[in-house]
C-alpha cells in the first residue's frame, strides 16, 4: 500500500507541475476520439470526413474550454444529418436545443459527461458513468448522463436506419420527420437506460454522503446493484433484449475502475477514526474525523563530490610545526632548514630575517 501511495503522490506532483501541458493533450485526445467516432458511425458528408479537418478542429478544441468539444461534436452530427436528409437535421437540431437547455439549467459543470457517456457505450461499460458521477458529482449529474444516453441512441438510430430514411421520397418530408421522431421517442431501451442511470446516481450519492465506514465502497456496490436490477426489470416489462452477461460484466469492470477512482479521490484510513465531542453556548458538536492515507513522495538528493578539488586542497595544505604556549617550537618537530642565496635572489639578510619573522607571526 505504501508503494501505491507513493506512486499516487508522484502522479499528483507531476500533474500539478505540468497541468498546463497535460490538460491540452487530454482534451486533444478526447476530441480526436469523439470526432472520429462520429465520422465512423455517420460519415454522410465527405468534406468533414477528412482526417486533416478532424485534426484541425481537435487542435482548436485543445486550447478552448471543454464545452467547445460538445459544440463541435454537435456541429459534426448536424452536418452529417443534413447530408443525409434535411428533415433529420431539423429533428436533431431541435433535440440538441432541448439538451442544451437542460444541460445549462441543471448541470453546466458536467460538460464532459455528455461526450464521455456515448464513448462508454462504445466500450461496453456505460454503467461507469452513473457510478463515477454519483461518487464525484451531484444528483443533478443524472441530467448530463441522460443527455449523453439520448445522444448515443440518436446517433445509433440514424446510423442503423439511414438506408430506410434515404429510401423515402424527398417529397414525403412529413414521413421522414415522423419516422425519426417516432424512432427516438419510442425507444424503450433508451428510456429504461436513462431511468436506471438516474436512480443509480442518486443512490450512490446518498450512500457515499453517509457517516459510515467504507461509505464509498458500499455506495459503488449498491449503485451497481440498483442499475442491474432496473435494467433486468425493464427487460422483463418492455422486452428490450438486454444482455444479462453484458450487464454483469460491464458492471464489474465499472466497479473496478471506480475503485481506482476512489483511491485517487477519497483514500482514507478507517482504522484511525476519531470521534470528537465538544460544545459552545448554543450547540453540542459530535464530529467523526477520518484521516486520509497520505505518504510523502520519495525525494532523491544527489551529492556531488569533486575528487580533483579534494586532492588540490590536500596538496596545498601545509603542516606547520607545533608550538608551545610560549611560542617556541616543541622539540621533536623541527622546522625544515632553508638555505637562501642572497646573491641570486636579490634580497639582503635583513629582508630574509623579516620574512621569517612574518611567517612566524602568521603561524601563531
Amino acid at each position: 500500500m505504501r508503494n501505491l501511495l507513493e506512486i499516487k503522490e508522484i502522479i499528483k506532483r507531476i500533474y500539478g507541475k505540468y497541468d498546463v501541458f497535460i490538460m491540452p493533450v487530454l482534451k486533444l485526445i478526447l476530441a480526436l476520439v469523439t470526432f472520429f467516432s462520429i465520422n465512423k458511425q455517420l460519415g454522410y458528408m465527405a468534406r468533414i470526413n477528412s482526417g486533416a479537418i478532424v485534426m484541425m478542429v481537435a487542435l482548436l478544441c485543445s486550447f478552448l474550454p471543454t464545452g467547445f468539444i460538445i459544440f463541435f461534436a454537435a456541429v459534426f452530427v448536424l452536418l452529417h444529418c443534413y447530408a443525409l436528409a434535411i428533415e433529420v437535421a431539423l429533428v436533431v437540431f431541435c433535440l440538441f436545443l432541448v439538451i442544451a437547455l437542460l444541460f445549462f439549467r441543471f448541470s453546466p459543470k458536467d460538460s464532459l459527461v455528455i461526450v464521455v457517456t456515448p464513448l462508454l457505450f462504445g466500450l461496453k461499460i456505460p454503467y461507469l458513468a452513473p457510478l463515477a458521477m454519483g461518487l464525484i458529482g451531484t444528483p443533478a449529474s443524472a441530467v448530463s448522463i441522460g443527455c449523453g444516453v439520448v445522444v448515443y441512441y440518436l446517433i445509433r438510430f440514424i446510423s442503423i436506419n439511414a438506408p430506410s430514411i434515404s429510401a423515402i421520397d424527398a417529397a414525403e418530408a412529413v414521413a421522414r420527420l415522423r419516422m425519426v421522431i417516432d424512432g427516438i421517442l419510442d425507444n424503450k431501451e433508451m428510456l429504461v437506460m436513462i431511468a436506471a442511470f438516474a436512480f443509480a446516481v442518486v443512490v450512490v450519492y446518498i450512500i457515499r454522503r453517509l457517516s459510515i465506514d467504507h461509505a464509498w465502497t458500499i455506495a459503488m456496490i449498491a449503485g451497481a446493484f440498483v442499475n442491474v436490477v432496473i435494467l433486468l426489470l425493464g427487460d422483463l416489462v418492455y422486452d428490450i433484449n438486454v444482455s444479462v452477461l453484458g450487464v454483469l460484466f460491464g458492471s464489474l469492470v465499472s466497479l473496478g475502475i471506480c475503485v481506482v477512482l476512489q483511491f485517487f479521490v477519497f483514500s482514507v484510513d478507517y482504522t484511525r477514526t476519531e470521534k470528537v465531542q465538544f460544545e459552545d453556548d448554543e450547540y453540542y458538536y459530535y464530529v467523526k474525523a477520518v484521516p486520509k492515507m497520505t505518504v510523502a513522495a520519495p525525494e532523491k538528493t544527489v551529492k556531488r563530490i569533486n575528487a580533483q578539488v579534494g586532492r588540490s586542497t590536500h596538496a596545498g595544505s601545509v603542516h606547520q610545526p607545533a608550538r608551545s604556549a610560549s611560542g617556541n617550537r616543541t622539540p621533536g618537530r623541527q622546522a625544515p632548514s632553508r638555505t637562501i642565496s642572497t646573491r641570486d635572489s636579490g634580497y639582503t639578510d635583513r629582508d630574509i630575517e623579516l620574512e621569517e619573522d612574518t611567517d612566524d607571526y602568521e603561524e601563531i
